[in-house]
């Protein structure tokens, strides 16, 4: 093993597990992508998001798996959010060669400032479980559409947006919240993931290695987040949150 493959290998390990418990992965992964792949698949946006759909879906797949089992998710209430996210994360992924990424930052940079300084500011905000809102049933389709189509062109700040959005409008607390971001973004890895593997855009040789070391962090940060409960997913969310923050920021001040 290259000393390459082994610190993608070992970043995948990292994102796996950061991005069971609070999401962020791409914060990890993404960065290791493009400087450790060689320039020519490097210098391709399409096909470094390809590479990393690989190793996230497959992480986040087990990480659902795990909290199913301590949590007992709510399938038929998430199924049309997960169709929803599926299409038009497809349908992001499609627009990644046409528009630039780069006009996303700003937006997503302020709107990540919202979530963190409300989190920050409400301590008791899903520290623990509250009545859904009566406009849940159809809140969730339309919002994991919007974040489908999101993380399939962008994606940075997803998990955040989606665990926010389950605490508002699902009455969740953050662990639960996590939980069922996990089982949207399964969903909207997969889509992005097939329309980047059809368009050819996808390196297997370096996605499933770190597939398979994702799988291990996931593992590990599922079982860790159920063990320590929704004060420890809270606080690794803020603190997620607040490195998107300072990775946005930073990008836009190179220009």
């Amino acid at each position: 093993m290259t000393l390459e493959m082994a610190a993608l290998a070992l970043a995948g390990f990292a994102a796996g597990f950061v991005d069971a418990i609070a999401g962020g992965g791409g914060l990890i992964q993404i960065p290791a992508l493009l400087l450790l792949l060689p320039p020519e698949l490097a210098s391709s946006v399409a096909l470094v998001l390809g590479t990393n759909k690989v190793s996230s879906t497959c992480g986040t797949a087990v990480a659902v798996h795990r909290y199913n089992r301590h949590l007992q998710l709510p399938w038929r209430e998430l199924a049309p959010a997960m169709a929803t996210g599926f299409l038009c994360a497809w349908l992001g992924a499609r627009m990644v060669a046409w528009v630039p990424t780069g006009v996303m930052r700003p937006l997503v940079l302020v709107l990540l400032l919202v979530v963190a300084a409300w989190t920050a500011w409400n301590r008791d905000w899903g520290a623990s479980p509250a009545a859904p809102k009566k406009r849940a049933v159809w809140a969730a389709p339309l919002f994991a559409a919007a974040m489908g189509f999101y993380d399939g062109f962008f994606g940075p700040g997803t998990g955040s947006f989606l665990t926010a959005g389950f605490i508002v409008w699902m009455g969740c607390d953050f662990l639960n919240a996590s939980a069922r971001t996990k089982a949207i973004n399964l969903a909207t890895n997969l889509g992005a993931l097939l329309c980047f593997a059809l368009a050819g855009k996808v390196s297997w040789k370096y996605g499933l290695p770190m597939a398979a070391c994702n799988i291990a962090g996931g593992l590990l940060g599922a079982e860790l987040a159920v063990a320590k409960g929704s004060v420890f997913v809270r606080r690794l969310f803020l603190a997620v949150t607040c490195l998107l923050i300072l990775r946005l920021g930073w990008d836009l001040l190179r220009g």
